[in-house]
């Protein structure tokens, strides 16, 4: 995986994986449980990330199973997707780190025009 961010389905999906093996419907589920309720992954753009992931050798396949008569297919996180996730979180983290300590040092009228910020 790249350095670039990763977006927030993709880090979602990838946390989801995290506790073993999902399938779809409970990596949707996951996503909205993790998020607390704000992101709702549609159907199309889970399996836009899952495919994604697969090609990037982040997830792999882990099985399948009828379930009521529908084919239901799992997926598990590879080595190289719990380290692309463990990056993305150093790299959270490191912005978090440098956005609360100028937050800390933040007071009304101090925005200075001009110059860096």
């Amino acid at each position: 995986m790249s350095t670039t961010e990763m977006r927030e389905p993709t880090m979602l999906v990838l946390t989801a994986l995290v506790g073993g093996r999902k399938h779809g419907y409970a990596l949707i589920g996951g996503a909205s449980e993790l998020s607390g309720g704000r992101v709702q992954l549609k159907v199309g753009t889970l399996y836009a990330v899952l495919d994604r992931l697969l090609d990037q050798g982040l997830v792999r396949t882990a099985g399948e199973e009828v379930v009521d008569g529908r084919l239901r297919r799992y997926f598990e996180l590879t080595e190289d997707g719990a380290r692309a996730l463990a990056a993305e979180v150093r790299r959270l983290e490191a912005n978090a780190t440098v956005a609360r300590a100028r937050l800390s040092t933040w007071r009304p009228g101090t925005i200075q025009m001009g110059g860096a910020s």
